[in-house]
């Protein structure tokens, strides 16, 4: 609840609106997680909120793995017993400073199984609530006792999908949380007529597009659901976005080795976000193995030879430093490991949390 919800509320059970106001500073700076712990509120105003069926607090993490470079993973167990992924990821820079990106997810599973991705192949359930997306940013915090300075939905599901929910999460993260719009992304595949509805909202957060291939007939084969939105399309409205935001959008693509990752493939791309603009950002991704899939990730000499062909292009490009490798840190493997099908954990026999860092 924002701090105009929580003034609302405390009126509604004959409080003084102020009362909302300490409510705001107990439930995101002081971060109590027990109605009883609201100490400066009367205890009459607490019984009653309880009494309402009002709750606070996270939910319980059902398996946290830390890999080797320090990334964290949480599973992380809902109401109804099913199971979603976030990842913590520490950065140190050069000259010393830190910063910690919470990746989350959006929904339970995801509908679009494109063909390279884990959580696809764990199937779907539903669409995360917002307090469901916020808790992952806090419970990431908590892991790393460290505040979180940036959020990636780039997590579990398509956030496109479950739009509404995304933007009441990014508006708390960014008002009550109070971390920078621009310091979060949001991530899609592309889902037909939603990035107009984004762009309507004007955030100065970065619209990332997981392209993955520079022709239709390939990004097809990858991603199954580019049928119902061709390319052309999906570039229109990208070159839309940019001029109702002023914001440039950004690309992801996922190498995959033989597949898309061949200088050709490069070319191709270049010519293709010429012809919609300039300015454009790629960001290269290799691919992250996973369990029982056809796809292999490419040579290092590959990915070098795929970033130098888009350089030369004058297309500005990096590559992600894959992180938590040993973590089963691509999207909805450690979830596949814990809930292959179905999509529930016994609610008898929860999984202690354990930190398992792992040896490599």
């Amino acid at each position: 609840m924002s701090e105009q919800d929580l003034q609302q509320l405390a009126i509604h059970f004959g409080q003084q609106s102020y009362r909302g106001k300490q409510l705001h500073h107990l439930l995101y700076k002081t971060k109590a997680k027990e109605i009883q712990d609201f100490s400066h509120l009367p205890q009459a105003f607490r019984n009653d909120l309880q009494e309402a069926g009002y709750k606070v607090g996270r939910s319980p993490i059902h398996q946290v793995v830390t890999a080797a470079d320090g990334t964290i993973k949480a599973l992380i167990k809902l109401e109804d017993n099913r199971l979603i992924e976030t990842v913590g990821i520490p950065v140190e820079d050069s000259k010393g400073s830190s910063r910690l990106t919470a990746c989350v997810s959006s929904q339970v599973g995801c509908p679009l199984r494109c063909s390279f991705c884990a959580t696809g192949k764990g199937g779907y359930s539903r669409n995360l609530k917002r307090h469901e997306i916020i808790e992952q940013v806090l419970s990431v915090e908590e892991l790393f006792k460290h505040r979180v300075s940036n959020v990636v939905f780039m997590g579990m599901g398509e956030p496109m999908l479950n739009l509404k929910s995304v933007l009441e999460a990014h508006r708390c993260l960014n008002k009550d949380i109070q971390i920078g719009q621009r310091m979060m992304t949001i991530s899609t595949v592309g889902v037909p007529n939603t990035i107009k509805k984004l762009a309507s909202h004007k955030l100065q957060s970065t619209l990332a597009i997981s392209l993955h291939a520079p022709n239709q007939r390939l990004r097809e084969m990858i991603v199954p659901s580019a049928k119902s939105y061709p390319l052309d399309a999906i570039m229109k409205d990208c070159k839309d976005y940019f001029l109702e935001t002023g914001r440039r959008v950004s690309f992801e693509y996922t190498l995959l080795a033989g597949v898309n990752d061949k200088v050709e493939h490069a070319a191709e791309l270049a010519e293709l976000l010429h012809s919609w603009g300039s300015g454009y950002h790629v960001n290269l991704i290799p691919f992250n193995p996973i369990e029982g899939s056809e796809y292999r990730r490419p040579y290092k000499k590959a990915v070098l030879a795929f970033a130098a062909a888009l350089e030369t292009r004058k297309v500005t490009v990096s590559v992600r430093q894959t992180r938590g490798l040993d973590a089963a840190a691509a999207c909805g493997q450690l979830r596949n490991e814990f809930q292959k099908d179905p999509l529930l954990v016994p609610s008898d026999n929860p999984e202690p949390i354990s930190v398992a860092p792992i040896a490599v």
